[in-house]
């Protein structure tokens, strides 16, 4: 989409209140929003709950439809949907994964995943829903393979990382796991046909032009071939990887760096999540969340980006997450709070602009 003729504005919807604690996760259901399916949001906070949102489809506004309780017994940090929608992952500082099954809008908890020394701080599934991980911070990342009757498997611990872990993302399309760190790195994990064993295939660190300082978090475009992560660094960076040859099976295809945006947040910026339209949301320490998107104006080396729309005071605090919804037809982000709250914003071309244009 072309941003350039218009002046857009985020257009707060509703602010959701019911945590008792700060929110720390988001996670939009996927195939929800749309073709008269209600949008449904999680969100977990350190009142060690998760919380199930649900949109109604004749007012628009979004109620709590299930509150997950007494199963963690301290901050509830992440949260994710199986790509079908029908389990959630939640992971928590007391040291475990629970696996959560939506049945008919009621949840119940199949599986608890032990493993982790201490806190869990991330969880995520791969594309097929056929593997999970998970990270923490006792500096490794787990792999589980999901298997019939709710059961789940450790294929793989991975040892790389020298410190905390924050956060595990899977590729969108391939079964390629990136980890991010308190030791300033991103590591990029790939299996090994061989050995039927997992690997380091590469480091992004301050060598090749990555993060100074801690890596919050990293996100995908819809295509797989860019990605974004955002640091303590008070930067966010995009990275590159040539599609081709992932598709062809080489999970070695080197990521490089592309750009560089700085100057935007003044603390540190805790998430980023991509679009599938191409607009990049940042949420960070100084309350704010930005828009950023691929610029026209190419440099020599590459892509530049833009600051498309700044959001000052989005929360009362810390923002600790943004998540866009996936379907692109209503173009919704969800915030998340040390202020214990989440938010529901619109993204949409402002109004006073289009009166102008009248």
């Amino acid at each position: 989409m072309n941003f350039a003729d218009e002046i857009f504005e985020l257009r707060e919807l509703q602010r959701l209140e019911g945590h008792a604690d700060r929110v720390w996760g988001l996670a939009w259901k996927p195939a929800t929003g749309a073709d008269g399916v209600p949008a449904v949001l999680a969100s977990c906070s350190g009142d060690k709950t998760v919380r199930v949102w649900e949109q109604s489809p004749l007012t628009g506004s979004f109620q709590c439809k299930a509150v997950l309780e007494e199963t963690h017994n301290r901050t509830v940090r992440s949260c994710a949907w199986s790509p079908s929608g029908k389990l959630l992952a939640t992971a928590s500082f007391d040291a475990t994964t629970a696996i959560w099954e939506d049945i008919g809008g009621d949840f119940a908890c199949i599986s608890t995943l032990e493993g982790h020394e201490n806190e869990v701080k991330s969880v995520s599934w791969n594309a097929s829903g056929s593997l999970l991980a998970t990270c923490g911070r006792d500096k490794s990342v787990w792999i589980w393979e999901v298997l019939p009757h709710n059961e789940f498997d450790c294929v793989s611990v991975l040892q790389g990382h020298t410190q905390d872990v924050k956060m595990v993302q899977w590729h969108p399309t391939m079964d390629i796991l990136f980890s991010c760190s308190y030791d300033n790195t991103i590591k990029i994990w790939a299996e090994d046909g061989d050995n039927d064993d997992w690997h380091c295939v590469q480091t992004l660190n301050e060598s090749n032009s990555g993060h100074t300082s801690t890596v919050w978090a990293l996100s995908f475009n819809a295509t797989g071939d860019k990605m974004v992560s955002c640091s303590d660094d008070l930067t966010i960076k995009i990275w590159g990887s040539d599609i081709m040859r992932m598709q062809s099976g080489d999970g070695n295809a080197p990521w490089k760096h592309l750009s560089t945006l700085s100057g935007y947040h003044d603390r540190t910026i805790f998430s980023v999540h991509w679009s599938r339209d191409g607009i990049i949301a940042s949420g960070a320490a100084d309350d704010a969340i930005r828009l950023f998107v691929e610029s026209e104006d190419h440099l020599v080396d590459g892509p530049s980006y833009k600051l498309l729309l700044k959001k000052e005071k989005a929360h009362e605090m810390d923002v600790n997450a943004v998540q866009w919804s996936s379907m692109e037809v209503n173009r919704r982000l969800a915030s998340a709070s040390d202020d214990g709250t989440v938010k529901i914003w619109e993204f949409a071309a402002s109004s006073a602009h289009k009166k102008l244009q009248l």
